[in-house]
């Protein structure tokens, strides 16, 4: 049989380019997703984001309005592997995209877990980024087979204002954020895990939960790390995990003397600097990670 060559590599190009919008790499190589098929609910145009300029290592992005996934994938894994969506911190102005991103995708897979890094839309849009941390748990689901990862083991991750995101996730998975796009949302949204490191507006200032955290026997299990010293009032995670308690959950607190807000993984003299850790030792006390 004769092949039209001009026409089948005519197809292959259109099918490339015409997928771009779904599939491309981020700077690191790693495979990334956009969110949603076109724009995201409730936006009217489409930016990548941009780097705000900074004297320090940190990559602080800014001006997104365009969410995506970042996988990165387990190298070895008998059998589907637990998966942790990742929520960087930066007040919900800016996305501390490697100190509380990559940094933390490449220890979870040192650790053997496939990291789902979220870019969630900046700066002040919290409906826009809780809209995308729902989509983020239904896509993960969805593509579960093709990752390989565990649909019934996928956490989440967040650094102070992801830290509040990924609670909120904990809290709102029954809450309709927007109408259903494609066949994604019909997967659950719910985390089947938490980690959250020196969280954000969890509570009130007189410490009582804010109202997007219904606490109830449904939040799924979670440890939560902070200090004394932290910017972010201490009681923030004490009164939250006091609601876990209340409400039933097993859940566990670490709180430390020193250490400041946004230290990410990054070695200091404190003690917190072992919260790395702790997190493993309890995902394998509560099953996630396999001895």
């Amino acid at each position: 049989m004769k092949t039209n060559f001009p026409l089948t590599l005519a197809v292959i190009f259109w099918f490339i380019f015409s997928s771009q919008s779904a599939f491309s790499a981020d700077t690191s190589g790693k495979p990334a997703f956009d969110l949603w098929p076109g724009m995201a609910p409730g936006q009217t145009n489409m930016l990548e984001g941009t780097e705000n300029p900074s004297k320090d290592t940190i990559i602080r992005l800014g001006n997104v309005t365009k969410p995506n996934l970042t996988l990165y994938k387990v190298d070895k894994s008998e059998g589907p592997a637990p998966a942790v969506v990742v929520c960087p911190g930066g007040g919900y102005s800016i996305l501390a995209m490697n100190l509380e991103g990559t940094e933390i995708a490449e220890w979870l897979n040192s650790i053997g877990i496939t990291a789902i890094l979220l870019k969630y839309r900046v700066p002040n849009n919290r409906q826009g980024a809780f809209q995308d941390v729902q989509r983020a748990f239904r896509v993960a689901r969805q593509n579960a087979k093709v990752w390989n990862i565990d649909p019934e083991r996928i956490g989440i991750i967040g650094f102070s204002a992801g830290g509040h995101l990924s609670a909120r996730a904990c809290n709102g998975f029954e809450t309709k954020s927007y109408d259903p796009v494609d066949k994604a949302d019909e997967f659950s949204c719910r985390p089947d895990f938490a980690m959250l490191i020196y969280p954000a507006y969890l509570t009130t200032k007189d410490f009582t939960i804010v109202e997007e955290l219904p606490v109830t026997s449904k939040t799924p299990s979670t440890i939560l790390i902070q200090t004394q010293d932290d910017g972010i009032k201490v009681e923030n995670s004490i009164y939250y995990y006091l609601a876990l308690k209340q409400a039933k959950v097993a859940s566990e607190l670490h709180i430390f003397p020193t250490g400041g807000h946004g230290y990410g993984l990054r070695p200091s003299k404190n003690a917190v600097s072992n919260w790395p850790k702790l997190c493993e030792t309890w995902l394998e006390k509560t099953g996630v990670l396999k001895k």
